[in-house]
This record gives structure tokens, C-alpha cells and sequence, in this order.
């Protein structure tokens, strides 16, 4: 069994992220949202979100929708999260389906 060394992981998902794999960006950034392996940085996490969200990546397009409707490591803005939001939906991602009812239902 190897190891789960997280320390070990988010260096190689920084090297991977560096050269633009948005999978390792979507990784290390649930990495800094959580503190795991690194210090906790939600700002540093938002930027790693972005990054992989703009090449396609559906689940890191959910979580900056998110972070954006938040305010979590970003300046709050809900336009922007509901464009984020669309743009995973449209991928067929559920919780981004969710979050978009959720935003309609409260009249916004």
C-alpha cells in the first residue's frame, strides 16, 4: 500500500499545474481550500479554480460559481458566479444545476 502523503501529492500537482494540466489546478486548489498538504490559502485556491475553470474543467467551473456567490477568496459578485454556474450546468453538472435553482428560487 502506498503511503497517502498529501505534502508528496500537492508537489506533483504543482508541477502538473504549472504546466497548465487543469486537473492538477482543480486539485491543488481543493488542496489549499482545505489546508491539506498545504498551508489553507482560499485566495491561492480561487486563482487554481479559475485556471482549470477557463480551460473547461466542469467541477472547478461549480466550486469558483461558488466561491464568486461567497465571496470566498474572491470579491463576491453573483453575476459572475451564475455565469460560472451556467457554464457547468451546461456540461451536465448537477450541483451547478442546483445552485442556479437555488438562485432563481430566492428571486435574484
Amino acid at each position: 500500500m502506498l503511503d497517502n502523503d498529501p505534502e508528496v501529492a500537492a508537489g506533483w500537482f504543482f508541477r502538473a499545474a504549472e504546466q497548465g494540466y487543469a486537473d492538477a489546478q482543480f486539485n491543488l486548489g481543493l488542496m489549499y481550500a482545505n489546508g491539506e498538504g498545504v498551508p489553507q490559502d482560499i485566495a491561492q485556491a480561487a486563482d487554481l479554480f479559475k485556471k482549470a475553470a477557463e480551460q473547461g474543467h466542469v467541477d472547478a467551473q461549480n466550486n469558483l460559481g461558488a466561491m464568486y456567490f461567497t465571496g470566498e477568496g474572491v470579491a463576491r459578485d453573483e453575476k459572475k458566479a451564475v455565469e460560472w454556474f451556467e457554464k457547468a450546468a451546461a456540461q451536465g453538472n448537477e450541483d451547478a444545476r442546483a445552485n442556479l435553482e437555488a438562485i432563481k428560487a430566492s428571486g435574484k
